[in-house]
């Protein structure tokens, strides 16, 4: 069954989706903390496709693309469908890896936003459009002359968290979280389920249930 991300995006969050993956044994599902939307308050939800970055110094090596500005990173942007997110990793912490004419561009493939192990730069312009984006920070120094995109679609991998083309990505303000696509379906229904009861706690919780009556009760807190 096809998966509805808008109303994922309306009524679930990542902590809940996190806690749901560590009790089926998922337990390296989100990425390194420091990994945060340039907007407060963004939410992401859409599948991904990993895009992956090395340093290249401008003008070096005897490769195909050691010429090439940029690497694959035209082709992969070029590349994106409707509902999907281009995550991305492997470069230095010394350029931006996505700017404004790049959102653009996601933004008219209906792309559902862009995650960044690493900088963006153009920040009011994507601030302006209103296209989600999720990075380590601003700093806008350009990629050009430093890095390329060496493959896109393949597994990457950031942090503990390995990523495969197409799975279900979750980001908000928490943190950013892979669930596989595997266990998507029984994931989001139990995260649905958690998220109504955790209601009836906050419920019981007001009219006076102490905590410890409250998690023996309902098993969550």
């Amino acid at each position: 069954m096809a998966l509805d991300f808008e109303h994922i995006r309306e009524t679930l969050f990542t902590a809940v989706i996190g806690d749901i993956l560590d009790r089926m044994g998922h337990r390296h599902q989100f990425l390194p903390p420091g990994i945060a939307p340039l907007v407060a308050g963004t939410r992401i939800v859409g599948r991904a496709m990993p895009v992956l970055e090395t340093p290249y110094p401008e003008g070096t090596g005897r490769g195909p693309l050691s010429h090439k500005p940029f690497g694959m990173m035209f082709e992969a942007l070029d590349d994106l469908k409707a509902d999907e997110i281009y995550i991305t990793t492997g470069t230095a912490l010394n350029c931006a890896l996505w700017g404004g004419l790049m959102s653009t561009r996601a933004m008219y493939l209906k792309a559902a936003g862009a995650i960044l192990d690493g900088y963006v730069r153009d920040t009011p312009e994507i601030r302006q459009l209103g296209f989600p984006v999720f990075s380590r920070g601003a700093y806008a120094q350009d990629q050009g002359v430093r890095g390329k995109v060496i493959d896109y679609r393949m597994p990457l991998q950031i942090g503990q968290v390995l990523i495969h083309n197409g799975d279900l990505i979750v980001a908000d303000e928490e943190g950013v979280l892979i669930v596989p696509q595997a266990v998507e379906g029984e994931v989001i229904a139990a995260a649905h389920e958690k998220v109504a009861t955790e209601n009836a706690v906050a419920t019981a919780i007001r009219a006076g249930m102490s905590t410890q009556e409250a998690f023996e009760k309902f098993g969550v807190m």
